[in-house]
């Protein structure tokens, strides 16, 4: 008889159930934590959670779980993490208080709604600060959250950055992240090896690594599966077969077979299975196998329909889904049709011939063409791509871009724009097609990257989009100084764009030459925009080379020129001239400040929070450089007010202010201790405040964590973090 996860026997895991239940006793008192739990396909990961989710319901906790889906490395943005907000909206009014107040959320609540952000990463990072505001906030003492997220080998850049951050921002919340992910499936260029290397290095972190069962804990499984002790001849077989994989020996079980005839792979065991039922069943599990695991009911049914030669109506259907629950081969799971494990369905997959493969994957995309409600562009642009439909994928790639770009997920933008590319000359008129040609698609994949950290990539794209547009892309100037505009009106603007981007790599004298280079090219038709960000960016590039009169000359100009832009369009560019402006004038503190000052205003005004905490912030420093200390207490107040406000407590700068919080106190004389204690070392953002924290434990004489970690402490590669905490250990060696 068949049976759910749930009601597999459970035998033989209480070490790693007592595990996680203690790791939730912690978080019910307000000890948040992570346990990452690995382990071979079919070891019994979704079992050990299953059980340890219906005691964490029976102790009272929130318990939900998600799933990441297999669509490679793309995948769909924030899967996990909007798939348990939609849960947990319908257990917790909190959930939707706080999409009335963090309008970031509105992209990932069912129903909600969003428009495309600015290029930049503010919004990204507001929306991570909000996923983690809510799900602290659903949990309370004795109610913890237990999130558990499946599959995390399949899982998408942005949910794995998710993931990151929710660890780096825990402090005292009632939640409890337990992840799965398979073993096996992690070759040596994984995307989630380095994530998970370090998820691993931080103390809140617990490793489970779910080993097969042992001969003596397969036997109780086996006569926990079947209701009976088996023939010691058949157990060994299925100790041989299985290598006590749990999933494996009940498959072998199952199957029915004596100890002589028991196949010789898991593959056949499989196979077997199907091929015992009905002929409808095997059809029906041929058409979800090429949607992967998952797949909604709708669509399945849809393609169903229209598949070529599968021969089943509606009533065959129904027929065939109870047959294949009730023997074991799928299950229903929340809305979706499942496969009991995604090794049946890849083995069905697998078994397909090339061409059958072929025109399912038609199949699929004829229904999410004819109803696009039935799957999102990025299923479409998988189907398309194995079908293989290039003019298809071709609008889908482009399609599901545009929505990783709502979703705030730069690196899924940033694939389905390569993918985009890479067919682009296989595809007969691909600009009328999109309504956009390849310089377009060039300097958005170039943004995207920019917006991913990718930044080597973004400089490569964006030179790719100045050569296609008519520019020099090795950035040499060749005939573009003093022969005016290019024929192409967008290449003062991408070359702008690739100085900024050159800026970030610290690349400033290529940026120079770029941004000298735009200048040339805007010509006397360029927008005063245009030129305002023209202007603004060679004077970043000026000021990082030392060439402080053309900085300021160029700063100078471009605040002229944002202000000329209609609309108040020029507030952001603006600012970012002013900021230099400051810069070049640091000495006269009065004059800096006022500077920052405006264009912290003009930058808020602009809705551009990025550089508002830039300038905030350098607006703090001027006037704790200058010995200012309650001015620069009272600035720095205000924009951490502003940045908790906006959910930017652990951007760059955020974290920067809350650093010179610190300092202000010490400096002041103020030794107290701050609520946060150091030492957890759990990312880059908390060893900055650890580090500033340092200065006044050891003036308060609380130096022993310093000292006993001194021989063992490995150094950050920040040269500030390693250099103060370096000095304040020396400091305390000599005390001690």
């Amino acid at each position: 008889m068949a049976r759910s996860t749930m009601t597999t026997p459970f035998v033989a895991r209480e070490e790693q159930v007592s595990l996680v239940m203690a790791a939730l006793e912690r978080a019910a008192r307000g000890r948040p934590g992570m346990v990452l739990v690995g382990g071979d396909a079919g070891v019994g990961k979704t079992r050990l959670l299953t059980e340890v989710s219906e005691r964490a319901r029976q102790a009272g906790a929130i318990t939900v779980t998600t799933h990441c889906v297999d669509l490679g490395e793309v995948g769909l943005p924030y899967l996990p993490f909007a798939e348990a907000l939609g849960v947990l909206r319908t257990q917790s009014p909190v959930v939707d208080e706080w999409t009335t107040q963090r309008p970031e959320l509105a992209r990932l609540v069912p129903g909600g709604s969003a428009v495309a952000p600015a290029d930049d990463q503010s919004v990204r990072l507001q929306l991570f600060d909000a996923i983690g505001g809510v799900l602290g906030a659903v949990g309370k003492p004795g109610a913890p959250v237990l999130l558990v997220l499946e599959d995390l080998h399949w899982a998408d850049s942005s949910s794995r950055d998710v993931l990151r951050f929710l660890l780096a921002r825990m402090r005292d919340e009632h939640l409890l992240v337990v992840a799965t992910y398979r073993t096996d499936d992690l070759h040596r260029r994984h995307p989630l090896r380095p994530v998970l290397a370090e998820l691993w290095r931080q103390t809140r972190v617990e490793r489970v690594d779910l080993m097969p069962f042992t001969p003596d804990e397969l036997r109780q499984f086996t006569t926990a599966v079947l209701g009976h002790a088996v023939p010691q001849a058949v157990l060994d077989r299925v100790v041989e077969r299985s290598e006590g994989n749990a999933y494996f020996a009940e498959e072998l079980l199952e199957s029915g077979v004596t100890a002589e005839s028991l196949p010789g792979t898991l593959a056949d065991v499989l196979r077997a299975r199907l091929d015992n039922l009905d002929p409808a069943v095997q059809r029906l599990a041929r058409v979800a196998a090429v949607a992967g695991r998952r797949v909604t009911e709708p669509l399945l049914r849809a393609v169903v329909a229209s598949a070529p030669g599968e021969g089943l109506d509606a009533s065959t259907v129904d027929d065939a889904l109870r047959d294949a629950v009730a023997h074991h081969v799928l299950a229903g799971e929340e809305g979706r049709i499942a496969f009991r494990h995604a090794l049946l369905a890849e083995v069905v997959y697998g078994d397909l011939l090339p061409g059958e493969q072929s025109l399912l994957h038609r199949a699929y995309l004829r229904a999410i063409t004819a109803d696009p409600s039935l799957a999102p562009a990025s299923r479409l642009a998988m189907h398309a791509l194995r079908a293989p439909d290039l003019p298809a994928a071709l609008v889908a790639s482009h399609r599901a871009a545009q929505d990783a770009a709502v979703l705030l997920a730069p690196a899924e933008e940033l694939r389905h724009l390569e993918t985009v590319l890479r067919i682009w000359d296989a595809v007969p008129d691909a600009s009328s097609e999109l309504g956009a040609d390849r310089v377009d698609v060039l300097a958005r994949a170039a943004a995207a990257a920019s917006r991913a950290g990718q930044n080597d990539r973004a400089v490569a794209l964006a030179r790719d989009a100045v050569t296609e547009a008519g520019g020099d892309g090795d950035g040499a100037a060749g005939d573009a100084r003093g022969s005016g505009p290019r024929e192409d009106p967008r290449l003062a603007g991408l070359r702008t764009a690739l100085a900024r981007y050159l800026l970030g790599n610290e690349r400033e004298e290529e940026a120079l030459l770029e941004s000298t280079l735009a200048l040339t090219e805007l010509g006397p038709q360029g927008s005063a925009l245009e030129r305002a960000w023209a202007l603004a960016t060679h004077a970043r590039a000026c000021l990082m080379r030392d060439k402080d009169a053309e900085a300021t000359a160029s700063a100078t100009q471009a605040v002229e020129a944002a202000r000329r832009a209609p609309d108040g369009s020029g507030a952001a560019a603006e600012a970012d001239a002013l900021a230099t402006l400051a810069v070049l004038v640091v000495d006269d503190t009065d004059a800096a400040a006022h500077l920052l000052a405006s264009a912290r205003d003009r930058a808020a005004a602009a809705g551009d929070v990025v550089t508002e905490q830039r300038c905030a912030y350098n607006l703090a420093t001027t006037l704790y450089y200058a010995g200012r200390l309650d001015e620069a207490a009272s600035e720095l107040e205000t924009g951490l007010a502003r940045a908790h406000a906006a959910g930017l407590t652990w951007s760059p700068f955020g974290v920067a202010q809350r650093f010179f919080v610190e300092l202000v106190h010490y400096m002041a004389g103020d030794l107290t201790e701050a609520e946060e204690a150091s030492g957890h070392g759990r990312d880059l953002r908390t060893a900055v405040l650890d580090s500033a924290r340092s200065y006044s434990a050891v003036a308060r004489g609380d130096y022993a964590d310093l000292v006993e970690g001194a021989g063992s402490r490995p150094w950050s590669p920040d040269g500030q973090i390693a250099l103060i905490t370096g000095g304040c250990t020396i400091d305390a060696l000599t005390w001690a």
